[in-house]
């Protein structure tokens, strides 16, 4: 099984198992690498485990994270992952946060900043890679339909991060996206999806029983060979 899960009673407990993790596995790529990257999604489920995480009392200097995806936004727009990760991380001094889009949130320039951003750390897998789930079983912003998906998709791809562009575009956030290839995301010394309540617990389900990847884009993540996924799911 390329899966491990761990169930919890409630939101609560999984931000706080999951928080957990992240300080020991950032303490331990500082203390034998001497630096730490992660790649961390967006969404609501994640996020208290991020604020737990910032407030700890971790050598930031030599931690660096970035969005999965992002929203072709401009930084200071509310839909912006960066965003939202540099407001989480104000209280973690000295740390290093990537952005995958340009501060204009151009689809086209993003996708070439973000290549051009990745090379620095073509040969650094990250240390964690935080993923959730949507309820059609799109993971960061690989989503069924994309026009992009087969290339992202595709193990031998060599391209980090592609403009994807959603079919349809979600009425809450009707905007292209740079997602980090399915690739470049197992490209992890620890890999996590974050799922919460019943209706997404009934696609995990299905996740879990095909390993389909275009019906279903997290099965590349399950169902990856060699990977070992470690999967949080709380009601």
């Amino acid at each position: 099984m390329a899966w491990v899960e761990h169930s919890y009673p409630n939101a609560g407990a999984l931000a706080g198992a999951l928080a957990a993790e992240l300080v020991h596995a950032t303490r331990e790529a500082v203390g034998l690498r001497g630096s730490a990257l992660l790649s961390l999604a967006g969404g609501r489920t994640p996020l208290p485990a991020y604020r737990e995480l910032a407030l700890q009392p971790l050598p930031w200097p030599r931690v660096t994270l970035m969005p999965g995806d992002d929203r072709c936004v401009p930084h200071d727009h509310a839909a912006s992952n960066v965003r939202e990760l540099r407001e989480l991380f104000a209280a973690a001094p000295g740390i290093g946060i990537q952005s995958l889009t340009t501060p204009d949130g151009d689809a086209d320039l993003s996708e070439a900043h973000a290549r051009a951003m990745l090379g620095a750390y073509r040969d650094t897998p990250f240390d964690v890679t935080v993923l959730g789930m949507g309820s059609d079983a799109h993971t960061a912003s690989l989503f069924p339909n994309a026009q992009q998906l087969a290339t992202a998709l595709d193990p031998a791809c060599t391209l980090e991060a592609l403009r994807i562009d959603p079919d349809p575009l979600p009425p809450e956030a009707p905007f292209p996206r740079i997602s980090l290839t399915a690739a470049r995301l197992l490209r992890s010394r620890a890999l996590h999806l974050v799922v919460t309540g019943q209706a997404k617990r009934a696609v995990l389900e299905q996740a879990y029983a095909s390993p389909d990847p275009v019906r279903r884009p997290v099965a590349a993540i399950l169902h990856a060979p060699g990977a070992r996924v470690h999967v949080h799911w709380s009601p």
